[in-house]
């Protein structure tokens, strides 16, 4: 058994890494409740704004003439440029691990066919964590700063430009963006969301609509249910009449979409990422407590020994004195 003087050392040790878990816990909250009031804040903006966004999708797949080029679908997917979120800093549990697994099981779906490569995939990072997508083999293309609280939709404007030049001058035959969508502060789901082209139609379950919220009923099944409904009482079309023409305002509208899109995603995973930051700093805390209360009862034991023990010498020593 270790002696008092070690056991204390330990228990001196564990306590002051508690206090600096408690700390970062109780700043992980203070961030994740600003998050969460951001992303709350604009959900419901971007679901509807990507509504509008699917809507004009399944209108340009109706008509002979496609209205715009980032809502026609290419023939051959040759490359796919993914937008991966994840965190700066560590401590943060699975976070990142959960995104980096979950955006590889994507990309194999359409990566691989009959084990040939028929689609190269390049990552695009916000958030230095990133980084490790390059050990499984992946290109990276850009790096993006990531700030722990977004404040303006400003702040992913390059990203958004680099992503829809690139669809447009053909180097991406589709977009996808990896983020982890935040449910509550004690769930987080890894998703990996299609931006370009815009389809609504989709058997890939990875895909979806940003930060679906069940009390805005924004989902596929909500929207064909829609659908039918009007279809079957005539009151439902998909006719938009721009001014001054289709090209100029979805020139304007549909970059301003994604954009949102993205934000919304960054949002997202903000508040995930603070969430599981604040549960890895809490479980740490509750880790160190009771390392510490079983150190406390090691040193108790090992004290009454070495108090039993000088007790048994005193009374030996007596006893030969005695004699």
């Amino acid at each position: 058994m270790s002696s008092t003087r070690d056991i204390k050392s330990r228990i001196k040790s564990i306590g002051n890494t508690k206090k600096i878990t408690k700390a970062m816990e109780m700043v992980a909250v203070s961030k994740m409740r600003k998050a969460i009031e951001a992303v709350l804040k604009t959900r419901t903006y971007a679901n509807l704004s990507w509504l509008t966004v699917l809507n004009l999708s399944r209108s340009a797949n109706g008509e002979k003439e496609k209205l715009h080029p980032l809502l026609t679908a290419r023939k051959e997917i040759k490359k796919v440029g993914i937008i991966l979120i994840t965190s700066n800093r560590g401590l943060c549990g699975g976070f990142n691990a959960a995104i980096i697994n979950k955006v590889q099981e994507s990309i194999q779906k359409y990566q691989k066919i009959d084990e040939r490569v028929v689609a190269e995939a390049e990552f695009i990072l916000i958030g230095k964590k990133g980084a490790v997508i390059h050990r499984h083999g992946q290109t990276v293309v850009a790096d993006f700063p990531k700030l722990d609280l977004a404040s303006e939709v400003n702040e992913i404007v390059p990203v958004a430009n680099l992503i829809i030049g690139g669809y447009l001058d053909g180097k991406y035959d589709k977009v996808m963006v990896a983020y982890t969508d935040f449910v509550s502060s004690s769930k987080q789901i890894p998703r990996v969301k299609q931006l370009l082209p815009v389809k609504i139609n989709q058997a890939d379950n990875y895909l979806g609509i940003v930060g679906q919220d069940t009390r805005l009923g924004l989902d596929k099944e909500f929207i064909e249910q829609k659908e039918e409904k009007y279809l079957q009482s005539g009151k439902f079309n998909y006719e938009y009449t721009f001014e001054p023409g289709p090209k100029e305002v979805l020139d304007d509208m549909l970059p301003r979409l994604i954009e949102v899109q993205l934000y919304q995603a960054l949002l997202e995973s903000n508040a995930s990422e603070h969430s599981a930051r604040m549960a890895a700093m809490h479980q740490a805390t509750e880790a160190a407590g009771d390392m510490v209360s079983e150190l406390i009862l090691s040193y108790n034991k090992a004290r009454q020994i070495s108090i039993t023990s000088e007790i048994a010498e005193i009374s030996a020593g007596a006893n030969a004195l005695a004699e």
